[in-house]
């Protein structure tokens, strides 16, 4: 009897050991939609990309257009658009998360590893943003569970279709099992074009999202994810190994002189081709606002000219009688009756 209760608590002990073992990987075994296999149409347009599900990816999001991409490395080391996804709901406006509670979804560059997948979330699926990350965090800013999950609901996250969230998942599993220890997510307000820039020109972002133009910038020549760090209360990118950075103290004159001339000619022309179009569109308001002041100033000048014309008719026939009531002088006399004929 001794030995059947020793057995039972040993064995007991031994769950109890690999269940925290299990959950220490962050990919709980057992849980049907985690671990769900890509589907074979899947894997045939990785490869036709000339990737793999094994191989490394990266996240883009668009906040504007509701967009989000999974990129796949491929075997020459560039990386593909494999798919684009939309994004069934966020929070908040464009703009960076500040603070717990403000309903806002973040912006920025981030590291997702296996340990921030969830796959047992409320909403079908899920992985953490790992919001607050570096820049965040020398900002003071505040926020928890920042996700990316299925169920087309959200309160500070971005929202999925219970599908995409699934192959999204599954990619990032695969992934993982291949050696990737994590990939990377980028979170813009828009695609970072001169044109969008103009369009928001006067939001107090901008200079926060110049910031980040350079990463996008930079992925946008080289088709390959950017390794970031923070020193100055700002993004820096593709920093020479080995640099230790205080994100609350000055950058290195190394880290200024990191940028190639490909990524400094690029913002130079975007720059040029968003202050033309912020002219362009600063024209065509004041044409559009001139117009509309001229329909207005016409509309005014018809009113005025009708009530004129009505005031001289009335003046000439006696006025005009008062609504509803009937002038007796003007009332149409009762004809006499016909006479007999002879």
């Amino acid at each position: 009897m001794g030995r059947t209760l020793r057995s039972i608590l040993l064995v007991g002990a031994a769950i109890s050991v690999a269940a925290l073992l299990a959950g220490c990987g962050g990919l709980k075994p057992g849980n049907a939609k985690a671990m769900a296999p890509l589907k074979q149409e899947t894997i045939s347009r990785l490869a036709g990309l000339g990737s793999s599900p094994s191989a490394a990816m990266m996240v883009r999001i668009f906040k504007e257009s509701s967009e989000l991409e999974v990129w796949k490395q491929t075997a020459n080391g560039s990386y593909k658009l494999f798919k684009s996804y939309e994004i069934c709901a966020w929070s908040g406006v464009l703009g960076p998360k500040i603070k717990e509670g403000d309903r806002q979804s973040p912006e920025g560059f981030y590291t997702v590893t296996p340990g921030l997948m969830n796959p047992n979330s409320n909403y079908y699926l899920a992985f953490n943003t790992g919001f607050p990350n570096k820049f965040d965090r020398a900002y003071g800013r505040t926020g928890s569970d920042l996700m990316v999950h299925g169920d087309c609901s959200s309160r500070g996250c971005y929202s999925m279709t219970d599908e995409s969230i699934a192959e999204i998942y599954a990619l990032a599993r695969e992934s993982f099992k291949g050696g990737n220890a994590s990939f990377q997510l980028q979170i813009y307000p828009f695609r970072m074009s001169a044109q969008n820039l103009a369009k928001h020109a006067d939001n107090p972002n901008m200079s926060f999202w110049k910031d980040i133009k350079e990463g996008y910038d930079r992925f946008e020549i080289s088709k390959a994810p950017v390794s970031w760090d923070v020193c100055n209360k700002e993004y820096v990118f593709d920093v020479p190994g080995g640099t230790a950075l205080d994100a609350l103290g000055s950058c290195p004159v190394t880290v200024a002189q990191n940028v190639p001339a490909t990524v400094k000619a690029k913002a130079a022309a975007d720059d040029a081709a968003m202050a033309q179009e912020v002219a362009n569109l600063a024209n065509k308001a004041a044409k559009e606002a001139a117009e509309a002041q001229k329909a207005a100033d016409e509309r005014a000048a018809a009113k005025a000219r009708g009530e004129a014309i009505g005031s001289f008719f009335g003046g000439m026939f006696g006025g005009e009688a008062e609504p509803g009531v009937v002038d007796p002088s003007k009332v149409a006399p009762v004809p006499l009756p016909r006479l007999p004929r002879a």
